[in-house]
Protein backbone atom coordinates (compact mmCIF):
# COMPACT_ATOMS: atom_id res chain seq x y z
CA UNK A 1 0.00 0.00 0.00
CA UNK A 2 1.42 3.37 -1.01
CA UNK A 3 1.27 6.51 1.12
CA UNK A 4 1.61 8.96 -1.73
CA UNK A 5 -0.97 11.70 -1.58
CA UNK A 6 -1.90 11.39 -5.27
CA UNK A 7 -4.58 8.81 -4.45
CA UNK A 8 -6.92 11.28 -2.72
CA UNK A 9 -8.23 14.79 -3.06
CA UNK A 10 -5.34 17.16 -2.42
CA UNK A 11 -5.48 20.52 -0.71
CA UNK A 12 -3.08 23.30 -1.67
CA UNK A 13 -3.11 26.68 0.01
CA UNK A 14 -1.75 29.29 -2.37
CA UNK A 15 -0.73 32.57 -0.73
CA UNK A 16 -0.43 34.92 -3.71
CA UNK A 17 -1.58 38.48 -4.33
CA UNK A 18 -1.08 38.53 -8.12
CA UNK A 19 -4.28 37.33 -9.89
CA UNK A 20 -2.34 36.53 -13.07
CA UNK A 21 0.01 34.22 -11.17
CA UNK A 22 -2.97 32.58 -9.45
CA UNK A 23 -4.45 31.78 -12.88
CA UNK A 24 -1.15 30.37 -14.16
CA UNK A 25 -0.66 28.24 -11.05
CA UNK A 26 -4.19 26.90 -11.39
CA UNK A 27 -3.48 26.05 -15.05
CA UNK A 28 -0.19 24.34 -14.17
CA UNK A 29 -1.90 22.24 -11.50
CA UNK A 30 -4.66 21.18 -13.89
CA UNK A 31 -2.00 19.80 -16.23
CA UNK A 32 -0.89 17.30 -13.58
CA UNK A 33 -4.07 15.26 -13.68
CA UNK A 34 -4.04 15.27 -9.88
CA UNK A 35 -7.26 15.84 -7.96
CA UNK A 36 -6.21 19.20 -6.48
CA UNK A 37 -8.33 21.74 -4.66
CA UNK A 38 -6.53 25.07 -4.80
CA UNK A 39 -7.47 27.46 -2.00
CA UNK A 40 -6.22 31.02 -2.48
CA UNK A 41 -5.61 33.79 0.00
CA UNK A 42 -4.10 37.08 -1.06
CA UNK A 43 -2.08 38.21 1.95
CA UNK A 44 -0.12 36.90 4.90
CA UNK A 45 -2.70 37.72 7.55
CA UNK A 46 -5.39 35.78 5.71
CA UNK A 47 -2.95 32.89 5.24
CA UNK A 48 -2.45 32.58 8.97
CA UNK A 49 -6.17 32.99 9.67
CA UNK A 50 -6.86 30.21 7.16
CA UNK A 51 -4.27 27.89 8.70
CA UNK A 52 -5.50 28.60 12.22
CA UNK A 53 -9.16 28.34 11.14
CA UNK A 54 -10.03 31.81 12.34
CA UNK A 55 -12.76 34.24 11.25
CA UNK A 56 -14.03 33.42 7.75
CA UNK A 57 -11.89 30.31 7.67
CA UNK A 58 -13.35 28.45 10.67
CA UNK A 59 -14.11 25.37 8.55
CA UNK A 60 -11.03 25.55 6.31
CA UNK A 61 -9.43 22.19 5.52
CA UNK A 62 -5.82 21.61 6.47
CA UNK A 63 -3.67 21.96 3.35
CA UNK A 64 -1.31 19.22 2.21
CA UNK A 65 1.02 21.86 0.75
CA UNK A 66 1.47 25.62 1.01
CA UNK A 67 2.70 27.64 -1.97
CA UNK A 68 3.90 30.92 -0.49
CA UNK A 69 4.93 34.14 -2.22
CA UNK A 70 7.44 36.21 -0.25
CA UNK A 71 6.24 39.69 -1.15
CA UNK A 72 2.72 39.94 0.22
CA UNK A 73 0.58 42.72 1.63
CA UNK A 74 -0.18 43.04 5.36
CA UNK A 75 2.26 40.31 6.45
CA UNK A 76 5.03 39.12 4.15
CA UNK A 77 5.93 35.53 3.36
CA UNK A 78 8.88 35.50 5.76
CA UNK A 79 6.64 36.46 8.66
CA UNK A 80 4.07 33.87 7.62
CA UNK A 81 6.69 31.13 7.39
CA UNK A 82 8.13 32.09 10.78
CA UNK A 83 4.71 31.66 12.38
CA UNK A 84 3.92 28.42 10.52
CA UNK A 85 7.19 26.77 11.47
CA UNK A 86 6.89 27.93 15.10
CA UNK A 87 3.44 26.38 15.46
CA UNK A 88 3.53 22.66 16.36
CA UNK A 89 0.13 22.19 14.71
CA UNK A 90 1.29 23.63 11.38
CA UNK A 91 5.04 23.06 11.05
CA UNK A 92 4.75 19.66 9.34
CA UNK A 93 2.89 21.18 6.37
CA UNK A 94 5.44 21.59 3.56
CA UNK A 95 5.99 25.20 2.52
CA UNK A 96 7.21 25.89 -0.99
CA UNK A 97 8.34 29.47 -1.51
CA UNK A 98 7.24 30.53 -4.98
CA UNK A 99 8.48 34.02 -5.73
CA UNK A 100 9.96 36.37 -8.31
CA UNK A 101 13.09 36.93 -6.23
CA UNK A 102 16.36 35.25 -7.03
CA UNK A 103 18.21 37.32 -4.41
CA UNK A 104 20.64 35.17 -2.45
CA UNK A 105 19.49 36.81 0.79
CA UNK A 106 15.87 35.78 0.15
CA UNK A 107 16.89 32.22 -0.68
CA UNK A 108 19.06 31.89 2.43
CA UNK A 109 16.47 33.55 4.68
CA UNK A 110 13.75 31.23 3.39
CA UNK A 111 15.75 28.09 4.08
CA UNK A 112 16.80 29.44 7.47
CA UNK A 113 13.09 29.86 8.21
CA UNK A 114 12.66 26.17 7.28
CA UNK A 115 11.13 26.47 3.82
CA UNK A 116 10.91 23.02 2.28
CA UNK A 117 11.72 24.35 -1.18
CA UNK A 118 12.46 27.66 -2.91
CA UNK A 119 11.36 28.20 -6.50
CA UNK A 120 11.80 31.34 -8.54
CA UNK A 121 8.81 31.95 -10.81
CA UNK A 122 10.08 31.59 -14.37
CA UNK A 123 9.29 34.48 -16.71
CA UNK A 124 8.49 32.34 -19.75
CA UNK A 125 4.93 31.02 -19.70
CA UNK A 126 5.80 27.44 -20.64
CA UNK A 127 8.55 27.30 -18.00
CA UNK A 128 6.23 28.74 -15.35
CA UNK A 129 3.60 26.08 -16.09
CA UNK A 130 6.28 23.38 -16.13
CA UNK A 131 7.64 24.51 -12.74
CA UNK A 132 4.17 24.31 -11.19
CA UNK A 133 3.47 20.91 -12.73
CA UNK A 134 6.80 19.46 -11.58
CA UNK A 135 6.39 20.90 -8.08
CA UNK A 136 2.97 19.33 -7.64
CA UNK A 137 4.10 16.04 -9.11
CA UNK A 138 7.08 15.89 -6.76
CA UNK A 139 5.11 16.69 -3.60
CA UNK A 140 2.15 14.48 -4.44
CA UNK A 141 3.61 11.61 -6.49
CA UNK A 142 7.16 11.24 -5.19
CA UNK A 143 7.38 12.63 -1.66
CA UNK A 144 5.67 10.95 1.25
CA UNK A 145 3.54 13.36 3.25
CA UNK A 146 2.03 12.91 6.70
CA UNK A 147 -1.46 11.48 6.70
CA UNK A 148 -4.08 14.21 6.78
CA UNK A 149 -5.22 15.09 10.26
CA UNK A 150 -8.78 14.27 11.19
CA UNK A 151 -9.45 17.39 13.25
Amino acid sequence: MTRHAAQRELEILLVEDNPGDVDLIREGLQATGLNVLLRVVRDGEDALAYLRRERLYASAPRPDLILLDLNLPRKDGREVMTEIKADPNLRAIPVVVLTNSQAERDILDSYNLHANCYIMKPFALDEFLRAIRLTAEFWFRVALLPAPSRD
